[in-house]
């Protein structure tokens, strides 16, 4: 059982909730829209009060004073890949996480959101979201934080916002960076060989490389692929063909020196997700729920930051138990 509360929103597959969870949060309610996606909660944490709603709809006086609020809300309107609207996307939903947050007062608050949200264009936006949470009594700080830095061996840069009581965000402090990056090759070595693969070897060796950011989540997207062009080249250099998701790992018969495709549960990993979490619906819906995810070991990291400030104790130094524990087969030992 975790020391606090979150009550967690645009919940999607499970990435922060699963984070969130390993630094000591007990989920108390998670909603969202996506049916495969609540099956997947449902499915991994029947334990969860998991509800399939709009979050525009929701009364947050149900959960009124819970611990944290968390809320990874759509991209779309901050999105360079879109056409980046802001507050004139109906997608937004930044000003109903702001009215969840006043009906619930929660002591804690995370927002999390892509990299575009931190730039210039967005300024006079930011700057109302923070007077909003202030005029809430919350000390706020943000941060585009790099998930390689925290274990993650890919390229996916995400804007966090951390609210605080005053009291509590003098011990706040953002994680701090590893000393080590993690490899795509070194991560999938196991899976990429699981089919007898006889060129496995060589090919871990080869792609010592942190990846591309896995997009492709969308689904105005299409089938699941690694993504446009550009990250394509990219995953060709860590000899992955990029074209598409495969079913199964490569067979012994696959070319010594061909470039297999990354199967849903590889690209899971290259995420963050540990092996044991089950996606629901068939390759497509599942690869939508990876690709769309807020990688688990950095929510981890910024919930045990912020796990320390709500007990008065500045954080330490150190890795995320979620980074070290991450690939457990079994569920139970990493909370």
């Amino acid at each position: 059982m975790g020391k606090y509360s979150v009550a967690e929103f645009c919940v999607g597959g499970g990435g922060q909730a699963l984070g969130l969870e390993a630094a000591g949060f007990d989920c108390a309610v998670a909603v969202e829209i996506d049916g495969h996606c609540c099956t997947t909660l449902r499915l991994n944490r029947p334990q969860w009060d998991v509800r399939q709603e709009d979050m525009r709809l929701v009364d947050g006086r149900h959960w009124h004073k819970v611990d944290l609020f968390a809320a990874g809300v759509p991209c779309p309107p901050f999105s360079i890949a879109g056409k980046q609207l802001g507050s004139d996307d109906d997608r937004d939903m930044f000003p109903d996480a702001l009215r969840l947050i006043r009906e619930m007062k929660p002591r804690a608050v995370l927002l999390e959101n892509v990299p575009g949200f931190a730039s210039a264009k967005f300024a006079a936006y930011r700057e109302n979201l923070l007077n909003s949470l202030h005029d809430m009594g919350y000390e706020t700080d943000w941060k585009v934080l790099q998930a390689a830095d925290h274990g993650v061996p890919q390229l996916r840069p995400r804007f966090i916002l951390v609210g605080l009581p005053k009291d509590r965000m003098a011990f706040f402090a953002w994680p701090t960076p590893l000393a080590k990056k993690a490899t795509v090759g070194d991560t999938l070595k196991d899976l990429i060989a699981a089919g007898g693969w006889t060129g496995a070897e060589v090919w871990r060796a080869k792609a010592q490389k942190v990846a591309p950011t896995i997009v492709g989540g969308s689904k105005k997207h299409g089938g699941p692929d690694l993504g446009p062009t550009r990250a394509r080249r990219q995953w060709q250099d860590l000899g992955v063909d990029g074209l598409g998701i495969a079913d199964q790992p490569p067979s012994p018969d696959f070319p010594r020196d061909g470039h297999p495709r990354l199967t849903v549960r590889m690209v899971a990993r290259i995420q963050g997700f540990p092996d044991f979490w089950k996606f629901s619906g068939r390759k497509t819906a599942a690869y939508r729920q990876v690709g769309n995810a807020f990688p688990p070991p950095v929510a981890a990291a910024v919930g045990q930051a912020i796990a320390s400030a709500l007990e008065g104790k500045y954080p330490q130094n150190r890795q995320s138990r979620y980074v070290q524990l991450q690939l457990l087969e079994s569920p139970i030992p990493y909370c």
